[in-house]
């Protein structure tokens, strides 16, 4: 098969396939990776689209490139190959933890950190609050070109992109942070989390807060840095008492989403002991 048809899935052989049977394909046509969201589709009551494009033979979506002062990572690259290429790099050991522990074993060798980010009804997605607090950009590719954004951006802009994109990479700055990521399941293994908090901080020679970045996620249907609490910890010695103190004082800002197995409200009432476990894994 070298063209995609309709009800086809279609095994690009290069990036520039890949786009250009995206593109032709139009709003039928989507990526197709992992496929642990979209596999899923009917227990959800969702339809599949009339064609997918796999992309899991293109080897510069598997890459990842470690730099002195980047982190290029291919979007096709699974959770457990992010986890075990990181694992000696303790500035990112909030993505380590969000990449080798989200989901289940079965499910981390498939899952590919693109699909984490581009699934736009996924809101439990454990690498996006990691990605967040460490300032990371997506790069977006389509066959008119390409666009690199920070993801902040992109995640307000992924359900409006026109169809025949596709992510491409994510690029993670190197800047010698603390990092930790908390997330709490409802049981101990193979559940979305109720919430997730991820949080990088940078200490100055007294112990203070000089930058923090505190993301949470699986609360709300998106993603989204805590600001607030962010300025609330800088200047200040990075203490989990006090850190979660702040942080039930703040909570009020987040609107729970609700859902068959967990209450909106529960989602807001745990954020502050997930901030402490996160700032007490930090050695405070």
């Amino acid at each position: 098969m070298n063209t995609p048809t309709s009800g086809s899935v279609y095994v690009a052989p290069s990036l520039q396939a890949a786009l250009d049977a995206l593109d032709e394909g139009g709003s039928e046509a989507a990526p197709f990776a992992g496929g642990t969201w979209i596999m899923r589709a009917p227990i959800r009551h969702e339809p599949l689209k009339p064609r997918y494009v796999a992309i899991g033979k293109i080897p510069e979506l598997h890459a990842i490139e470690v730099d002195a002062d980047v982190v290029e990572i291919g979007a096709a690259v699974t959770h457990a190959a992010l986890a075990a290429a990181l694992a000696e790099l303790p500035e990112f050991d909030v993505l380590t933890a969000a990449a080798g522990r989200s989901a289940n074993p079965a499910i981390r060798t498939m899952a590919t950190i693109g699909g984490n980010l581009a699934t736009t009804a996924f809101a439990a997605a454990d690498c996006v609050p990691a990605l967040l607090c460490l300032d990371a950009e997506v790069e977006i590719a389509s066959r008119g070109g390409r666009e690199r954004i920070d993801l902040e951006q992109f995640l307000t802009m992924r359900s409006t992109l026109a169809p025949g994109w596709l992510v491409q990479r994510i690029i993670v700055p190197r800047r010698g942070r603390k990092t930790a990521h908390a997330r709490l399941p409802l049981r101990q293994a193979g559940d979305y989390p109720t919430a997730i908090v991820s949080l990088a901080v940078s200490l100055d020679d007294a112990g203070h807060v000089q930058t923090a970045r505190v993301a949470v996620g699986s609360v709300e249907p998106v993603a989204r840095r805590w600001e607030r609490l962010e300025d609330a910890l800088v200047g200040h010695p990075l203490n989990a008492a006090m850190a979660a103190d702040a942080a039930a004082e703040l909570a009020d800002e987040f609107t729970g989403r609700d859902s068959a197995d967990v209450p909106a409200w529960y989602r807001v009432r745990v954020l502050p002991g997930l901030v402490r476990r996160a700032a007490a894994a930090l050695g405070s």
